[in-house]
């Protein structure tokens, strides 16, 4: 594998899922009105404090990302976080035809994001970053990092 692929493709890749989140994330703060307003239409109890608590996990989880810090984690609540967004808001079903190919492109969107989310999890915040300064090692993950990342270079 490229040097400088394995080097900044993890945190590139960090970076670009954290963004969607960060901005969403403190635009639900800095207006929660509208999301609330739309989690109310969608008959969800405390739209309010339902549209704060996601203004705060996705302002959250999109910094740890792009830090690289406690990625795993970040990346499995976000992740998580993406299942009912995408239930409740994202879903198709029962709308008319320019709505629902709107809402099946955002359904669609959220399954890619949740796609990149998951890889971040499974391999974990990559070279530059918070979590592989904080292991004391150049390569964050799981045990046997070392070897794996060695093993990339020479493919």
């Amino acid at each position: 594998m490229n040097d400088k692929l394995h080097r900044y493709g993890a945190l590139a890749a960090r970076l670009a899922l954290a963004a969607i989140f960060i901005v969403s994330g403190w635009g639900k703060l800095a207006g929660p009105e509208g999301t609330a307003a739309y989690i109310a239409a969608k008959d969800l109890p405390a739209p309010m404090l339902l549209a704060i608590l996601a203004g705060v996990a996705e302002l959250a989880g999109g910094l740890a990302l792009a830090a690289g810090l406690f990625t795993r984690q970040a990346a499995l609540g976000l992740a998580l976080f993406l299942v009912p967004t995408t239930i409740f808001f994202h879903n198709p079903i029962g709308l008319e035809a320019a709505a629902a190919q709107m809402q099946q492109v955002q359904a669609l969107k959220n399954v890619a994001i949740l796609g990149g989310l998951l890889a971040l999890a499974t391999l974990g915040a990559g070279l530059l970053s918070v979590d592989a300064r904080r292991s004391g090692r150049r390569a964050a993950g799981r045990p046997g990092a070392r070897a794996l990342e060695q093993q990339a270079l020479e493919t």
